[in-house]
């Protein structure tokens, strides 16, 4: 039997079990509060706005002539992601538990998801809202992952990898940590806003990606350098006041845990930005605008699992350490291992996710969230344990099936663009487009890689 006729053979049989499963309706209960929620509707737009943030953040990175291919494909995202989570993507990750791996299909189609408040995730907001506040950030994790193949991934492979990626890795992670009966919630692992679920599933895919699909052709021969950092900047801006919405509206209430994640997210992006640069200014003897967005960056990632159970000062030790060791995965591990992760998904992400994760388990205090637990400073290190756990499972789970949904993939088109489609750019290779049609072949691709005095002012020029 062919690959098509498997894959058809598939499809059919997971309709027919969706068409003949039990309709089940969300666990009602609870009285509506406005308040929280135009909170969570507002919070919703705020992670919503992120992905749009990240795609100018990433689209400044790259050189001129994939611009477009970056911001097409953050587009796309939200696109798809939004079809696929009413579908079936929103039962699979918050649907009725089955064997504590993943949510049955019973809400397919939003069947069940109504205006009442939904008892086991939030007793005061419509369900609805909560499944479109949690859409966000399935929207924005298949989003990180575009910055570590950027430049070189054909764009059907691109949609096909992204619908592949979100099903069969985001949902069963997110059912696991964040579902009721997943087994990792079950265990009292804890992620805020998404460490494990959003920034280790997308860092540690992005690596994967990278290194499947091999270097860029002028990695380490030329120097890649941004085409525009004002739009990185930007971007930053973007992202950092997105992300008050991506933490502080994970206490999915109007209430002081809210507040208290807005603070720890705040000063952790501040910390992290200062970490960032001192580890910059030592190795390089400069401070660039590309490493403080970056720190930010870090920062926040950083903070994510740990916004809602650890308080401010944690959140400067958190932060500021997080865009040290950020830094120094991207400027020197990078470097020295050799591999293309073009805009550091995996250096800011998934090492930011995975210190993050640890973190908490070690800064977490109910002092701040009762419904938490105590980290090893507050005397109980099985919490790190679970956390580091946490951690490895989801480093393994994810490194397996990211690569092989690339491979099945590469069966039924190639991963990466040609050579000749490649030094032409993904604007035009991939779309027809140019975003600058009038600046023709700009020099921005070979300015000189070393300042006067040798110093390597970017981190994308630290060739081998």
């Amino acid at each position: 039997m062919k690959l098509k006729q498997l894959g058809l053979l598939a499809v059919a049989f997971w309709l027919a079990g969706a068409i003949l499963a039990r309709p089940a309706l969300a666990a009602t209960g609870g009285t509506i509060d406005t308040g929280d929620t135009a909170f969570l509707l507002v919070a919703s737009a705020l992670v919503m706005l992120m992905t749009p943030g990240l795609a100018l953040f990433y689209g400044g990175m790259v050189r001129q002539k994939n611009v477009l291919s970056i911001l097409m494909q953050c587009l796309a995202i939200v696109a798809l992601i939004s079809v696929q989570w009413v579908l079936w993507g929103y039962s699979l990750a918050f649907g009725p538990d089955r064997g504590h791996l993943i949510g049955s299909l019973s809400w397919l189609g939003f069947r069940g998801v109504g205006l009442e408040p939904n008892a086991d995730y939030a007793a005061t907001i419509p369900h609805q809202v909560f499944a479109m506040f949690q859409l966000m950030f399935a929207i924005i994790t298949p989003a990180l992952i575009t910055g570590s193949f950027a430049e070189r991934m054909r764009f059907p492979a691109f949609l096909l990898f992204t619908i592949l990626w979100a099903t069969v890795v985001y949902d069963p992670l997110a059912h696991w940590v964040w579902g009721m009966g997943g087994w990792l919630r079950e265990l009292g692992a804890l992620d805020f806003a998404g460490g494990t679920v959003v920034h280790i599933s997308a860092g540690v895919a992005g690596l994967v990606c990278a290194l499947v699909l091999g270097r860029r052709r002028d990695y380490g021969r030329l120097p890649l350098l941004p085409h525009n950092l004002p739009m990185t900047v930007l971007g930053t801006a973007l992202l950092w006041f997105g992300w008050f919405g991506f933490n502080a509206g994970s206490a999915l209430a109007a209430n002081g845990l809210a507040g208290n994640a807005f603070v720890t997210t705040n000063t952790a992006a501040g910390a992290a930005t200062l970490g960032w640069l001192a580890v910059e200014w030592l190795l390089h003897g400069k401070p660039t605008a590309l490493g403080a967005a970056s720190g930010a960056v870090a920062g926040l990632v950083a903070i994510t699992p740990a916004a809602g159970f650890v308080t401010p000062l944690a959140a400067l030790v958190i932060g500021g350490f997080g865009g040290a060791i950020c830094c120094l995965s991207v400027a020197v591990v990078k470097v020295k291992l050799g591999y293309d992760d073009s805009l550091d998904a995996f250096g800011c992400h998934g090492v930011g996710g995975t210190w993050g994760a640890i973190a908490t388990g070690i800064f977490a205090t109910r002092a701040v969230n009762p419904a938490g637990a105590d980290g090893l400073l507050y005397g109980n290190a099985r919490l790190l344990g679970i956390q580091l756990l946490d951690v490895v499972v989801a480093w393994a789970f994810v490194a397996v099936v990211t690569y092989g949904i690339l491979k099945v993939v590469s069966l039924l088109t190639p991963l990466r663009v040609t050579a000749e489609d490649e030094e032409a750019g993904l604007d035009f290779s991939q779309h027809g487009e140019s975003a600058y049609p009038d600046a023709g072949l700009a020099a921005l691709d070979v300015v000189p890689a070393v300042d006067g005095k040798g110093v390597v002012p970017q981190r994308e020029l630290v060739i081998n």
